[in-house]
């Protein structure tokens, strides 16, 4: 759902962004020109509008700078309802808007947990009144997230829920992920699933592997996640259900999924730019602001995943914003909470797979925009006649430094904290309203 549809204050309702580089992994477009925006719309792109703009349009000069479609992010924890000191919808809204996120997907994970029509409303209302971006909510696929009774899919997808998902928690009932998956299919439902075995991952707080043993910590091996996400798999060969792994974590899930593709299956994955950008040698001295779920990997598991979305194997690429207080991040590390923030650094991280690793932007830009779109069937995530003025430009190369008490979450826990970063936002727009510009705005 939109923030609101109330204009703001001096927002135009014809905007023209001249002199840009567009860039719409929808359509392979990446070239030099302008974009008209009209009552909220692109109403003209191309080469013909890069010096020249309607005379009653606002004009922004975009500077040679990247002009794409708003990102969408997939994998969103906040506190609302439940724990608002940790993150509200507001303020991971603004968030999301300061990182070039104009739509942002909230799991279930609250308290109450989101498996009820009216929960679902509840969080639509909120979103209306208070975020400044698009808000859509995964309901809960099991009740309480418990793993045993599936809830009423059907009604909480007409009452507005996107795609269902047991949150952080696996479904470890195989004779319920397979009822789940069947049930599913007659609703055209997308069940996205946290692929990690309960029981080999208990009590576990990192990746297992020579960086654990030094550390003196209990890891967790690939096989809980390879385990479960091939389980998976087996059962949607026998349903055809659709399904999406929702982060996987190293190289042998991806192979899982090149097989699942290859046989045709209705089968998409995503990974969490934490495991694109980072590995287990980052936690260093017992860092918490690393201790993530699924955990960090092994430097050959971070470079396979990679790969991953070069090729395409890889759908779609989250930030797993997972916002925590002071409380639970300052303790020894096995006893920390999980999570990091990362709305704000999502595409400026992502970037780094552009800058360095040698991932085209239009592939980088695809697993944000276009492909979580398509997945959830949104109209948003492209460049075109008539689609929502949802857009985010940047400067693909300004330098700048985390400093996680400027960041506008609730919550400060980035694992960026200090990190030097290579590409800026500086305008989001949503609908057509300009939702978070950078301090010196690029206009004429």
């Amino acid at each position: 759902m939109r923030a609101t549809d109330k204009k703001k204050a001096g927002t135009a309702t014809r905007t023209a962004f001249i002199n840009a580089r567009l860039v719409d992994p929808a359509t392979d477009r990446d070239e030099p020109g302008g974009l008209l925006v009209v009552e909220g719309e692109i109403a003209d792109l191309g080469p013909h509008l890069r010096r020249n703009a309607p005379e009653d349009a606002e004009v922004i000069d975009c500077k040679g700078h990247v002009l794409a479609p708003g990102l969408i992010d997939m994998q969103v924890f906040t506190g609302e309802p439940g724990a608002e000191h940790r993150e509200t919808l507001k303020t991971a809204s603004l968030a999301a808007a300061a990182g070039g996120v104009t739509t942002i997907v909230v799991m279930p994970d609250t308290n109450p947990v989101i498996d009820q029509v009216a929960l679902v409303d509840f969080i639509q209302r909120r979103a209306r009144d208070n975020a400044v971006v698009r808000v859509h909510t995964m309901a809960a696929l099991t009740k309480g997230l418990e793993g045993k009774e599936i809830t009423e899919i059907g009604l909480l997808k007409r009452a507005g829920a996107i795609a269902f998902t047991n949150g952080k928690n696996s479904v470890a009932d195989t004779k319920v992920m397979y009822n789940a998956l069947l049930y599913a299919k007659d609703f055209g439902a997308l069940i996205v699933h946290h692929t990690e075995d309960p029981y080999l991952s208990q009590g576990a707080c990192m990746n297992a592997g020579h960086v654990a043993a030094r550390l003196g910590l209990p890891g967790v091996p690939k096989a809980a996640e390879t385990i479960i996400l091939d389980r998976d798999i087996r059962l949607v060969e026998i349903t055809g259900g659709r399904y999406h792994a929702a982060a996987i974590s190293c190289r042998e899930s991806l192979d899982i999924i090149r097989t699942a593709k290859a046989a045709k299956l209705p089968v998409t994955c995503g990974v969490s730019i934490n495991h694109v950008t980072l590995n287990e040698n980052d936690i260093g001295p017992y860092r918490t602001f690393f201790k993530l779920r699924p955990p960090l990997r092994a430097e050959e598991d971070r470079a396979a995943l990679v790969q991953g979305i070069a090729s395409g194997d890889i759908d779609v690429i989250v930030s797993s914003h997972d916002p925590q207080d002071a409380d639970v991040k300052r303790r020894p590390f096995a006893e920390a909470a999980d999570g990091a923030i990362g709305l704000e650094t999502l595409l400026s991280a992502a970037l780094r797979l552009h800058h360095t690793e040698g991932v085209s932007l239009t592939v980088l830009l695809r697993a944000m925009t276009s492909n979580p779109a398509k997945l959830l069937g949104l109209p948003t995530g492209r460049l075109e006649k008539g689609a929502p003025a949802d857009l985010v430009l940047f400067d693909l190369n300004q330098p700048w430094v985390v400093d996680r008490e400027a960041l506008r979450s609730r919550s400060k826990n980035s694992p960026f904290d200090e990190s030097k970063m290579q590409g800026r936002i500086l305008l989001t727009m949503v609908a057509g309203d300009i939702v978070y510009q950078y301090p010196e705005p690029p206009r004429v």
